[in-house]
């Protein structure tokens, strides 16, 4: 099968994406993690590899539900919470978030669903102001390819240790980290509007959407190439299109060139120069 090629060894992985946040959080002179802990698989699998990185006692699942949220979100995220053991707090979005919509006679669930995840990112970098912590991201590579995010909102973080991993590849390091069932056979669902589930909202299967962006970005192939493997020229020319409409939000902002040494043009250095 086509998937299988997306297939990884969870073992080489998981060790070098703990050693990864660990060491990214520690050479800033910190040692705390702040992570939004929606009891979704990528933000599941994210507290279980910060715990192992830097302890139970270092990471702080901070959930946000809204008043329609899923209640089976908070259960599970509380699973995570009792398996791993890691700090945790309830802070409810509703208020702040109902303050701004109620502006807007007729705002659409899109919009609403943006206000959520920027409202969530607000809550998480405060709170990592107080703690002393970073904020540590939850977007998968299918996700940040697709644009299928909030810009400035779920897909913000200091650092991501996931965002190089196809949606399959997620669930086969969650199994690896041996998750909670629920979590593991539930249907992707962001939870921004009851019924919202992920696929429906896509128009195509996640692991269809692996293999395409797989062959389409990783290995290079046309577009012809890939309707080839089998799929039809409209869903992958769709998603090529999607992922290069995209772009602007997997970039910072673009800054127009006056000076001769231009941020993110000229003035370049290596990421951790200022550490």
């Amino acid at each position: 099968m086509l998937i299988d090629k997306l297939r990884i060894d969870c073992n080489i992985v998981a060790n070098y994406l703990i050693e990864f946040t660990r060491q990214e959080i520690l050479k800033t002179g910190l040692k705390k993690a702040v992570l939004g802990l929606s009891g979704g698989i990528d933000s599941s699998l994210v507290a279980y590899i910060a715990k192992e990185a830097l302890g139970k006692e270092n990471v702080y699942g901070i959930m946000m539900p809204y008043k329609s949220s899923s209640k089976e979100s908070l259960s599970d995220a509380m699973k995570v919470v009792e398996d791993t053991g890691i700090n945790y707090k309830i802070f409810e979005i509703t208020k702040p978030a109902d303050a701004y919509i109620g502006y807007f006679e007729d705002m659409s669930n899109v919009r609403k669903g943006n206000v959520f995840a920027r409202m969530r990112m607000i809550t998480l970098f405060d709170h990592s102001s107080e703690l002393n912590a970073l904020v540590v991201g939850t977007s998968n590579k299918t996700e940040l390819l697709l644009g299928y995010g909030t810009w400035y909102g779920d897909m913000a973080s200091c650092l991501n240790p996931i965002g190089d991993l196809y949606k399959n590849q997620i669930y086969q390091l969650a199994r690896y980290f041996k998750l909670p069932k629920t979590i593991l056979e539930k249907k992707p669902s962001a939870d921004l509007w009851v019924g919202q589930s992920d696929e429906d909202e896509l128009g195509f299967s996640y692991d269809d959407a692996d293999v395409i962006l797989y062959h389409l970005f990783d290995l290079r192939y046309s577009v012809d190439e890939v309707t080839e493997l089998g799929f039809s020229k409209e869903l992958v020319s769709g998603i090529y299109e999607r992922v290069r409409r995209n772009q602007f939000k997997r970039l910072p902002p673009i800054i127009a060139k006056i000076s001769k040494r231009t941020i993110n043009i000229d003035f370049r250095y290596l990421r951790d120069w200022g550490l």
